[in-house]
């Protein structure tokens, strides 16, 4: 399984910003699809994951900012960003939840600027 995210960059606090993420490979089913971020010297830290099936998960320091969305039969997650602020910047990292086994993209930059 490959995830392809893309959409990251700089933006200044208050802006926004979309993310987008891919999954290819033979993948048969997908549990659930959504988005970790690890900052610089922190921990990775879930930020949004939903399932499908189940309620959508939301990091306490995003919600009502930051909206997931997508379609695990069309093996695509979105992330859409609002109210950046600077502690939101961060390597963000999709991931994929496919027959329990959890698989993870090569991350893409977000910087928000004060």
């Amino acid at each position: 399984v490959q995830l392809q995210a893309s959409g990251g960059g700089l933006v200044q606090a208050g802006g926004s910003l979309r993310l987008s993420c891919a999954a290819s490979g033979s993948i048969t089913s997908i549990n659930a699809m959504g988005w970790y971020r690890q900052a610089p010297g922190k921990q990775r830290e879930l930020v949004a994951i939903f399932s499908g099936r189940g309620p959508t998960t939301y990091a306490d320091s995003v919600k009502g900012r930051f909206a997931i969305s997508g379609d695990n039969a069309k093996k695509t997650v979105f992330l859409e960003m609002n109210s950046l602020k600077p502690e939101d910047t961060a390597v963000y990292y999709c991931t994929a939840v496919v027959v329990g086994n959890i698989f993870w993209g090569h991350g893409t930059q977000v910087t928000v600027s004060s």
